[in-house]
Formats: structure tokens, C-alpha cells, sequence
């Protein structure tokens, strides 16, 4: 079974940057859509950014648009997400999750993913 490992996260102060990264364990051959979520303690799940297999189409929910980056480089079978000017209520659990398929407009919906991540913790304090 595919399973996704996640990288990258840790504490940084308000202003600073991140960059996280997900690969799978193996490479099963082919290459799925991408979904970034994540869980602040205390509240649920939400999709943060979404990338399909070719990276063509990207999505960002609001709150992280025009200071995060999601990008693929397929030839290393990896996604990242670059996380800028990164403020105390981006804290939380960063998961990755991965689809064989697109979903567009439902890409933050988690029934849609089959593999998991097991998460990445960031802080952002200072």
C-alpha cells in the first residue's frame, strides 16, 4: 500500500518560511494528485493547497493565498508546499494526502484521497 512520508515542519517565528515536502515510500508507477491539509489543536481538518499530477492545476484556500506554493517535481516523485510570511495561525499538523485522480473543485474534500501522510508538525511562535 502507498504510503506518504512528510517533511520539513518545525518551529519558526511569525514573518518566517517553511518549505515541506511529500513523497511517497515507493513509487508505484504512477504519479496521483497532491492535497496539502491540516489540523490546528482543537479544530478539524482543512485542505490548504491541492496540486493534480501534471502540477497544471494548483488550488489555495484563501487564507494561504499569495503566501503559499505548491509544486511538484515528478522526475523525484515529490511535492512540496513553500510556506512564506507564515503567521501563528498557520500552527498545526500538515498532512499530505494523495489521489489517483483530480478532483477540482472537491480537492478539499477528504473522502476523496485514499493515502495518508502521517503529518508534520508547525509552529509558528515567537
Amino acid at each position: 500500500q502507498l504510503q506518504l512520508v512528510e517533511s520539513g515542519g518545525g518551529l519558526m517565528q511569525p514573518g518566517g518560511s517553511l518549505r515541506l515536502s511529500c513523497a511517497p515510500s515507493f513509487f508505484n508507477g504512477g504519479y496521483h494528485a497532491i492535497g496539502w491539509f491540516r489540523q490546528a489543536p482543537g479544530k478539524e481538518r482543512e485542505g490548504v493547497s491541492c496540486i493534480n499530477s501534471d502540477g497544471a492545476h494548483t488550488t489555495y484556500v484563501d487564507s494561504v493565498k499569495g503566501r503559499f506554493t505548491i509544486s511538484r517535481d515528478n522526475a523525484k516523485n515529490t511535492v512540496y508546499l513553500q510556506m512564506n510570511s507564515l503567521r501563528p495561525d498557520d500552527t498545526g499538523v500538515y498532512y499530505c494526502a494523495a489521489s489517483p485522480t483530480w478532483s477540482g473543485a472537491r480537492c478539499y474534500d477528504r473522502s476523496t484521497y485514499a493515502y495518508w501522510g502521517q503529518g508534520t508538525q508547525v509552529t509558528v511562535s515567537s
